[in-house]
């Protein structure tokens, strides 16, 4: 494992010497628009493993994506090399049309000290919730991001992440959102304690979460990116492309159903992805990404 290889991986070509935030957030940005967050070894008959080395080799130089378990577990790596204060942390993902948080945390994020100041690195939640920036971990105040604007709500040591919506301007509407995601004004992301994890406590939620029926990594396929201005997302057979603000307080978004043989080519042109075994779609979840 070689930080300079991660580095070529990411287009990453700034200093690295200082450990400071204009360095990790440059750093963190790189990485969420090089790595896909993906599960489509589930989708291809292939096991997700919580090993750092294999994570390394999937991500760096497979050049594949990952979910939060990878890419966050990469990233503490990476920011524990450079000279950081990171620490492991564990969430539980909000499920709006349950309306409800599981019992089981079920993502992986990390906490950075960094001059007296505690920050939120998250670059493993994907699609439109995803963080562009480190966010620092205050309660109550409006953090605006290029994807929207992001907060942090404590009550009695429980944390809350949270994203305001903009409205969205759908180009080709082929399929209907659930008229109450649709409504959604702030959409609640995951809430989240400061008690530091250890990799072997998600190690349960990494084998459940791959092979469970109602799970939704189960019931989806998916692979999102970050691009410059926005994020693509291809999910079963759905391509989604999303321009941030494309007009006031507005995401601009195209939607395209795509056909078996495009998905190959697709994962290669717009997510840099060549999968070794046979991939086969799946969208049996009715479950809202957006």
């Amino acid at each position: 494992m070689d930080i300079k290889e991660y580095f070529a991986r990411i287009s990453y070509r700034g200093s690295h010497n200082k450990p400071d935030l204009a360095t990790m957030s440059d750093i963190f940005q790189h990485h969420i628009q090089a790595v896909p967050f993906e599960n489509l070894s589930i989708h291809c008959g292939e096991s997700i493993e919580l090993n750092l080395e294999a994570t390394y080799n999937k991500i760096v130089r497979k050049k594949r994506g990952g979910w939060c378990m990878e890419n966050n577990y990469l990233l503490s790596w990476v920011l524990k090399t450079l000279g950081y204060d990171v620490t492991l942390l564990g969430a539980k993902v909000y499920v709006p049309e349950l309306d409800a948080y599981p019992d089981e945390m079920d993502h992986l994020l990390l906490q950075v000290e960094l001059d007296g100041k505690s920050y939120i690195v998250d670059g493993g939640f994907g699609m439109a919730y995803q963080l562009w920036q480190p966010m620092e971990l205050i309660s109550g105040t409006d953090q605006p991001q290029t994807p929207g604007v992001f907060r942090f709500q404590e009550e009695s040591g429980t944390w809350y992440l949270e994203k305001v919506k903009r409205k969205q301007w759908v180009l080709n509407p082929s399929t209907s959102t659930p008229q109450n995601v649709e409504n959604e004004v702030c959409r609640r992301i995951y809430l989240f304690t400061l008690q530091p994890r250890d990799i072997e406590e998600f190690r349960g939620c990494n084998a459940h979460l791959q092979t469970a029926p109602d799970s939704l990594f189960v019931t989806k396929s998916i692979c999102s990116l970050q691009t410059a201005d926005g994020i693509r997302a291809l999910v079963g057979w759905k391509l989604t492309e999303i321009k941030y603000n494309y007009r006031d307080n507005m995401d601009l978004v195209e939607i395209r159903i795509l056909a078996d043989e495009e998905i190959e080519k697709t994962l290669k042109e717009k997510f840099n992805i060549t999968l070794e075994k046979k991939f086969v779609p799946v969208n049996t979840s009715r479950l809202s990404l957006f």
